[in-house]
């Protein structure tokens, strides 16, 4: 665990997911559908059944639907930062992401969706799940990479700077996919691998976007994040900075949406290690077909 400040504020984060539950705008979760089906793919291609899978911050139930979709979980658990909407029966686990009430070594596999992101200490939490895995346990998550937003970001700044002479954060900081490597590494999985997906979806005018994202529960939870509201000068000035610079020949604007999946396996002694160095039985160059030349 880390002694740095909290970067986001968790208590709004669940306030404003279950906002957004309860509003249920039609097609908002388009996103963490997309998500699902890919993870579930994912976990199709793994030849093995789990005893005990946890979908860890899956408030819409759609992962826990994806995990059942695949028959590979016995038995499955669903643990939520908060009790989620009234058409879904409550979470067997109420807890933090980043403080995992699981005992080491007591489930086989934990599944994540866009939740990992809003974590305050990621390297900790990861290092958590690592421990409650069992031997050759799997952990696969999903989280928005850097560049998500970026157009959104971009104009908001502009915007802000050039009508106030300064620009809060208003769009929250993410992680690229070679950080993300090394967290996994760094907390001890064996096969840690992350690959990168881009979504770019487009919409009539920024306003479009912005209704999405809360309706998702996902708007800024910084801590330090400003308590001003942005003026509509501003807003509407972000708009015509955002039509003017991402916007296609149809006059629709694009929000890029960059997707990292991370897996990793808590290690065991039958999982495929790499030789150590000096132990190869062939050389390069015989390999290659070509011919060995010594330096002088």
């Amino acid at each position: 665990m880390t002694d740095q400040p909290d970067l986001f504020d968790r208590s709004l984060l669940r306030a404003r997911r279950a906002r957004a539950l309860k509003s249920s705008k039609s097609g908002s979760d388009f996103l963490l559908q997309a998500i699902a089906e890919d993870l579930e793919d994912r976990l199709h291609l793994v030849n093995r059944q789990f005893s005990i899978a946890v979908d860890l911050g899956g408030h819409t139930g759609l992962i826990s639907q994806a995990i059942r979709n695949t028959g590979k979980a016995e038995r499955l658990v669903r643990a939520d930062l908060f009790v989620a909407d009234h058409h879904m029966s409550p979470p067997d686990l109420v807890c933090d992401d980043g403080l995992l009430p699981l005992r080491d070594q007591s489930v086989d596999l934990v599944i994540s969706a866009l939740s990992l992101q809003f974590v305050n200490d990621l390297p900790g939490a990861l290092i958590q799940v690592r421990r409650s895995l069992r031997p050759d346990g799997l952990f696969l998550a999903a989280l928005p990479g850097a560049g998500t937003l970026a157009e959104l970001r971009d104009s908001l700044t502009r915007a802000e700077l050039e009508l106030k002479g300064g620009a809060a954060a208003r769009v929250l900081p993410f992680a690229d996919t070679r950080d993300l490597g090394s967290l996994l590494q760094r907390a001890g999985f064996a096969l840690p691998v992350t690959d990168l997906d881009t979504l770019t979806v487009r919409y009539d005018s920024m306003f479009g976007l912005m209704a999405d994202l809360r309706a998702m529960g996902a708007t800024s939870i910084l801590r330090d994040r400003s308590r001003l509201p942005l003026s509509r000068k501003v807003l509407f000035r972000a708009a015509e900075l955002y039509a003017q610079n991402h916007a296609d020949a149809d006059g629709r604007i694009r929000a890029t949406f960059a997707f990292v999946t991370l897996s990793g396996w808590a290690p065991h002694e039958s999982q495929q290690k790499p030789l150590r160095p000096g132990a190869a039985k062939t050389r390069l160059a015989d390999a290659l077909g070509t011919r060995e030349q010594k330096l002088k």
